[in-house]
């Protein structure tokens, strides 16, 4: 079976205690030396709060890094990926985009999976219209003006765009699209209040389970899960733990998955949101909707791997 992080936070109305404990912590530390290794970082993640690591570590520190925040009262799964020590990968699922030229098998391919960090879910389906997507130079569903834009270049930096038409496709080893910037310059965009363009969501309330990726200032990645949102709450949540720029993913219970992976190989997966309509092993077997790969960056190249 695979492991969802357990989290507990002692909050009080009008002020948070500050201990946050993530039960599975200890699962990734083992011993004393194991746990200070767990605690060593590139450098020191935004946003303040407890984190934790969420993958094993590589060359003695951890490029990937989970924590629980608390947004209207809800739970809030938050990560932090290093772009400095990993690659970022997206892939066409079985069905999702349905003009991907170069479609695969809808799961992190096998050869790869001695490298794999963690996988997070990626944006709307193609017929909502929320904009394009492109692997390895290739234009598989238009990419549309003014839409935000998570891109990564082929010395593995990334940033996320208000799309214009100005970069070549064929400069870009991954771009994703999901409606207008949710977050520019450190700020909630003013359209994150206008709650009709942020998806159709269940039950039509306007605060669901939704999900986010960013770009810190230094280009560090960030996601966030989180029931209860609202497009403008979350927006704040991405402001919270260092987005300068941020766009929305899926939406809706169903959807959410960042899954942490404790041994190469893809072994032990650990769930962050946990989503109980999604198992562990969600993007290890062949799944209908795109997806994000993190890999260390040992191993890869200016490209997305499908072998």
């Amino acid at each position: 079976m695979g492991r969802v992080f357990v989290a507990t936070d002692m909050y009080r109305r009008g002020q948070s205690v500050g201990v946050l404990v993530l039960g599975v912590a200890l699962f990734f530390c083992g011993t004393a030396g194991a746990a200070s290794s767990a605690r060593r970082v590139a450098h020191t993640p935004p946003g303040g709060g407890i984190w934790h690591g969420g993958s094993y570590p590589v060359a003695g520190a951890r490029p990937l890094l989970v924590g629980v925040r608390w947004v209207n009262g809800s739970p809030a799964y938050v990560a932090w990926i290093d772009h400095t020590t990993t690659r970022l990968a997206l892939y066409p699922g079985l069905r999702e985009p349905p003009a991907a030229s170069l479609r695969g098998p809808g799961e992190v391919p096998q050869a790869q999976r001695w490298r794999l960090l963690a996988t997070f879910n990626g944006g709307f389906k193609s017929a909502a219209g929320a904009g394009g997507f492109l692997v390895n130079g290739r234009v598989d569903g238009p990419l549309q003006k003014g839409f935000g834009t998570l891109v990564e270049y082929r010395d593995g930096s990334l940033a996320i765009l208000d799309w214009q038409g100005r970069t070549s496709p064929g400069t870009l080893v991954l771009a994703r699209q999901n409606l207008p910037p949710l977050v520019w310059a450190g700020r909630p965009t003013a359209r994150a209040s206008e709650n009709w363009l942020w998806g159709t969501t269940l039950g039509g309330g306007a605060a669901v389970w939704r999900t986010a990726v960013g770009v810190t200032k230094r280009g560090d990645l960030v996601y966030a899960a989180a029931a209860g949102q609202t497009a403008s709450s979350l927006a704040a949540l991405m402001v919270q733990i260092g987005a300068v720029r941020a766009i929305e993913l899926d939406i809706n219970p169903e959807w959410p998955s960042f899954i942490g992976y404790a041994r190469r190989g893809g072994r032990n997966p650990i769930k962050l949101a946990p989503n109980p309509q999604q198992s562990a092993y969600r993007y290890l077997t062949p799944d209908n909707r795109d997806f994000f790969a993190v890999y260390t960056r040992q191993g890869g190249g200016p490209f997305v791997p499908f072998r």
